[in-house]
């Protein structure tokens, strides 16, 4: 029996398959010590297995290797970044509720990709727009149009060697992007991908989705509403990566940004250089937070 290395794809009724470079994937089983040391094995983690079986591809989680950062939900280990799909139009694209994905991935100090789909409904001074406040804000834009068939090479490209998970709205595109980011995908696997769908039991759970041997996918539920995280109104600028900066400029420290005199990030707003969009939302979530504040002390 041989240890190897690999990564944790899903798991499911006390089964874990685990895919290990240039072998497959295995279905193993975790050895009982996680079970008293009241640790569960995630998907995402790296691990190393012992091989029981070769010819029935099974094995055993011997150990589960440091994680850099776990998610709750979806529960998953070792995410890099986030890659959050907003159609420009059909729905509409909703800014606000954009603003308060990114406030959330910022919370958990998660980078995150934009892509704005259904460009081609879009006009070039609407993307322009889109493009100049986000990309001013600090995030890496991408449009793309699956009609049109670009922008997925893009795509492709800020996937590798990651494991991402992609967020967005019901209606955006967001399925017809992950078909098509595996359409060309050759894996010697599909047998155990098969093994890994037959049954345990049919309820949703967690699971990666493989681009290529070095590059993970966990595809979310598409979602209509995002909760602000539980901070302080104080705390709220540290969210917005192009006030962190600036707020330290202002006058008074613990500035908010609303009616203080000579505040370096109203200033920035002034001459272009935060968004409009991004400070009325700033503004919205900062009340917002102050009464649910306000309202838990009651």
């Amino acid at each position: 029996m041989s240890l190897k290395t690999g990564r944790i794809l899903k798991g499911i009724s006390g089964f874990y398959y685990v895919y290990v470079v240039e072998s497959g994937i295995y279905e193993c089983k975790a050895k009982g010590a996680f079970r008293k040391e009241n640790v569960k094995p995630l998907v995402g983690d790296e691990v190393r297995i012992q091989v029981i079986s070769e010819e029935e591809m099974k094995g055993n989680v011997e150990e589960i290797l440091p994680r850099s950062m776990e998610l709750s939900r979806p529960t998953v280990a070792n995410v890099d970044q986030s890659l959050v799909i907003f159609s420009v139009k059909e729905p509409q694209i909703n800014l606000r509720l954009l603003d308060s994905f990114l406030v959330n991935m910022e919370e958990k100090h998660l980078p995150t990709v934009i892509c704005f789909n259904k460009a081609e409904l879009a006009t070039e001074e609407e993307k322009e727009e889109l493009k100049k406040t986000y990309e001013s804000a600090g995030y890496t834009v991408i449009f793309s149009s699956m009609k049109k068939e670009y922008g997925l090479e893009e795509i492709k490209t800020v996937l590798e060697g990651k494991l991402t998970t992609v967020a967005g709205p019901s209606g955006v595109g967001k399925s017809t992007i992950i078909n098509a980011l595996q359409s060309e995908v050759k894996m010697e696997t599909d047998g155990m991908m098969k093994k890994m769908d037959s049954g345990k039991q049919t309820t949703r759970h967690s699971q990666l989705i493989q681009i290529n041997e070095n590059s993970f996918i966990m595809d979310t539920p598409g979602f209509g509403s995002v909760d602000l995280p539980k901070v302080e109104e104080t705390e709220l600028d540290e969210f917005f990566p192009e006030m962190r900066e600036e707020k330290y400029d202002c006058k008074f420290a613990g500035c908010a940004h609303l009616k203080e005199p000579d505040c370096a990030v109203k200033e920035k707003l002034a001459t272009g250089n935060i968004a409009k969009s991004r400070y009325e939302n700033y503004t919205a979530f900062y009340e917002e937070l102050k009464d649910l504040r306000k309202r838990r002390k009651l």
